[in-house]
């Protein structure tokens, strides 16, 4: 990469599509050559109806417009454009200044006042001031909603902890799809860890530096997770007076993570599925679509071919979003990752809750390894929470070491397991190694010497 392709990245204008809306071809050439070397994209319309047919075929980032031109002025066009909820930041340039246009346009909603004639710094300066400010109103919607949802101090993870076979082959397949924008589909049980491996997956891939937009699919009310998802203009349903951006609107650039994509209501799931076969969504009220540019990845911790069997589940959804499946293996699978995600949160959660940090003894790791941990990941953490306020690891409430009696000579376990995993292969050798995670090899060596 070159210092000027570093330099532009670096920019706010670089990433950005700008839409020019002048009657007069002298302007539209001075911005145009003006933008163009500095931004993404920069197109042009000569009237507000070409303006309004560019909108409805991709969403720009900042428009700028003129206010007097033939036909309708452009600050009537945009109150119009704001009431169909359209949500491009607007700067609204004019030779003809005074203080009732400039009240009138932050009334239609334009973002910003530029009077003509104008140098090209300044007009950029402007630019650069709205795209940074409307960065800023993004992050600050999505981290209120990440505190609302995840609670003051507690931090989210984004990168998967652990060097277990099991989650060192979910980590090796997530950086192998990290730089393509095909849908993945996460599952695995509750607890395991799927919006860490989504996070992991984002911050990996070329839209790191984008928005990552979490959307809890079952807590959102099923009457209005369509709003919420797609956005929505005026007045369309009682209570919204103002139009709002939707979250899939916001992630973009960047990656949207629809956890528990089962819980979504089926007209949701019937728009989902037209979004990501033409990557275009229309919020709620308005007839204007929205181009966009979003990674999809979801999560499901129940079995989505047993919801499409129970119809509960759209089967081509099911088709379109299970591209990449990702299984994200249960805690007890985690060998040592164990003991070593009980560390990362001790101290996490003693210098959150500023409590004295408790000891990993030998025997506290044995009683860690040893339990089963239905609740995965969740249960341990909360488990090293209580103990931390109570002062102890509460190791009475894990599963207890098993009686003496029943201790049988590492042989007879080694026995036990393969022929059972033979069993439960078909007497294939082959599969029972891969179940075991051992060498075919071992498997007919021990096989010959118990004369099978």
């Amino acid at each position: 990469m070159t210092n000027t392709d570093m330099a532009r990245l670096a920019d706010p204008l670089g990433q950005a599509s700008i839409l020019i809306v002048d009657d007069e071809p002298g302007m539209r050439n001075f911005l145009v050559k003006t933008l163009r070397p500095l931004c993404q994209l920069a197109d042009e319309a000569e009237n507000t109806e070409a303006a309004a047919a560019l909108l409805n075929t991709r969403q720009y980032d900042v428009m700028i417009l003129d206010n007097i031109m033939p036909g309708q002025k452009g600050l009537d066009w945009l109150e119009e454009q704001r009431r169909e909820g359209g949500f491009t930041d607007t700067i609204l340039i004019t030779a003809y200044a005074d203080l009732q246009t400039a009240i009138d346009a932050l009334r239609a909603g334009a973002s910003d006042f530029v009077l003509k004639p104008f140098r090209s710094n300044q007009i950029l300066n402007a630019l650069r001031r709205c795209i940074e400010t409307a960065r800023l109103k993004r992050e600050n919607m999505l981290l209120r909603r990440e505190l609302e949802s995840t609670g003051v101090g507690r931090r989210r993870r984004r990168e998967l902890v652990g060097a277990s076979p099991a989650i060192s082959q979910v980590r090796a397949l997530l950086d192998r799809v990290a730089q393509v924008s095909t849908p993945v589909l996460i599952t695995g049980a509750s607890g395991t860890g799927k919006e860490v491996a989504a996070r992991h997956l984002h911050a990996r891939s070329s839209r790191a530096g984008a928005p990552f937009v979490p959307v809890q699919c079952g807590a959102i009310p099923a009457d209005v997770i369509e709003y919420e998802l797609f956005g929505h203009a005026p007045g369309a349903f009682p209570g919204a007076p103002a139009g709002r951006e939707g979250l899939l609107a916001s992630a973009q650039g960047g990656t949207v993570f629809l956890d528990e994509i089962g819980e979504l209501t089926p007209s949701a799931q019937n728009a989902l599925l037209r979004v990501l076969e033409d990557g275009r969504i229309r919020p709620i009220g308005t007839e204007r679509t929205v181009q966009l540019d979003v990674r999809f990845v979801m999560s499901s911790s129940r079995a989505l071919a047993e919801a499409v069997a129970a119809g509960h589940f759209r089967e081509d959804l099911l088709f379109r979003i299970n591209v990449i499946d990702v299984a994200m293996p249960p805690l007890r699978e985690r060998g040592t990752d164990i003991v070593e995600l009980a560390g990362l949160f001790l101290d996490e959660i003693s210098a959150q809750l500023q409590l004295p940090p408790l000891e990993l003894s030998a025997n506290v790791k044995s009683a860690l390894l040893r339990h089963d941990w239905p609740g995965n990941i969740r249960e341990l953490r909360n488990f090293i929470e209580r103990s931390l306020i109570f002062g102890s690891f509460s190791l009475d409430t894990l599963a207890p070491p098993r009686p003496a009696a029943d201790i049988m000579p590492l042989e007879e376990v080694e026995r036990r397991e393969i022929l059972h995993a033979l069993e439960a292969a078909g007497g294939n050798r082959s599969e029972a190694a891969r179940r075991l995670g051992v060498s075919r090899k071992t498997i007919d060596r021990k096989c010959a010497a118990w004369g099978l």
